[in-house]
């Protein structure tokens, strides 16, 4: 029922989009077109990285898809950047960290705890993305934040280009140590089951969807981006909170679906996965990655962030990590997180 209703927004979205494009339709109504036809495609993005997800086991699928949902967001915040809304770019980074760890693990806790009373997943993996999360979060983001009040722009910018660099190093570090070194040394038991489960599409016709998917999404976030100014003053939102809240949302929309479904099916394993690895994809590659990018472009983005962003990052990361390390969870842990996302996005709604 939900993959018909996808097919039937993106046949009616992507012309709509292109239409509306071309002869100037409203803003305010193109921005919910672009949303929604956003979100399908995204469903799609989900669907074909799930097939290919099937024969690579719960690390490598929670990577790709968590990747592949993230990749939204990177082509979104690229074109917010030629446009020089780095604030908005700002606050969409801080929405995904957000929304991974509060919105979409708190729903996957929830959704999965109503079904099953207890869930487990791989304790060593919840450690190990404990201390990623704790430097990358606390450490990497707080620390330009303070020495940045004794800097100039120019200075903020080197600071924020080094700390760049080394947390792509970093990052790639980890994907070696988890995929290729130590790969299997800490084995869950739901890893090592041989339950054999088919996927959707074959590898080639997922990879086909997936490219055709990716290449409408980049079409159609470029002409989201220019609704933005408009529905804002519409609607009397800021930039914080369109970006905190409506392009995390739109653009994370693909993880979020395949992270509840997987917890339903009680493969915890990769809904934790998607949920926090994507967590530090943002926070360790897109984010640097973006800082970089802005080099090419009229307006730079030093890896600078607001207080309110900085605090709601660092309680998010601390309330998950309370939360998850035991490797195991309920649906009231889920509420729990779900009500955190709540408050946050109140305190952003009224800033």
């Amino acid at each position: 029922m939900v993959n018909r209703i996808f097919f039937l927004i993106t046949v009616i979205g992507i012309p709509l989009s292109v239409a509306g494009n071309l002869l100037h339709w409203p803003s305010v109504i193109m921005f919910g077109v672009f949303c929604l036809t956003i979100i399908a495609l995204a469903g799609y993005m989900g669907r074909a990285t799930e097939s290919l997800a099937i024969v690579a086991g719960p690390r490598i699928g929670g990577l790709l898809n968590a990747t592949f949902g993230n990749a939204v967001e990177l082509i979104i915040s690229i074109f917010a950047l030629k446009e020089g809304l780095v604030e908005v770019v700002l606050a969409s980074l801080t929405g995904s960290v957000l929304g991974n760890l509060l919105l979409v693990a708190g729903l996957s806790f929830f959704v999965g705890g109503l079904k099953f009373k207890r869930q487990e997943f791989n304790v060593f993996d919840a450690r190990h993305n404990s201390g990623l999360l704790m430097f990358s979060i606390i450490v990497a983001f707080v620390i330009p934040e303070v020495f940045s009040q004794q800097m100039n722009d120019g200075e903020k910018l080197t600071l924020s280009i080094g700390i760049s660099l080394i947390l792509i190093l970093l990052y790639l570090a980890a994907l070696f140590f988890k995929l290729v070194t130590h790969r299997g040394v800490y084995q869950h038991k739901e890893e090592s089951n041989d339950v054999h489960e088919e996927p959707e599409w074959s590898a080639k016709k997922a990879l086909i969807i997936l490219l055709l998917a990716t290449a409408a999404v980049a079409y159609v976030s470029e002409s989201l981006v220019h609704t933005f100014e408009a529905v804002g003053e519409q609607f009397g939102w800021s930039e914080l909170f369109i970006g905190v809240i409506i392009v995390a949302i739109v653009g994370n929309a693909a993880e979020h679906a395949s992270a509840i479904i997987m917890a339903y099916k009680n493969k915890m394993d990769i809904a934790v996965e998607i949920a926090v690895g994507s967590t530090l994809q943002i926070a360790m590659f897109v984010a640097p990655v973006l800082v970089l990018i802005s080099l090419m472009f009229e307006v730079n983005m030093p890896l600078v962030f607001t207080l309110p962003e900085l605090i709601a990052m660092v309680s998010a990361v601390l309330v998950t990590i309370a939360i998850s390390n035991d490797g195991e969870t309920n649906w009231f842990e889920g509420a729990t997180l779900l009500a955190a996302y709540v408050i946050m996005g109140i305190g952003f709604y009224l800033l």
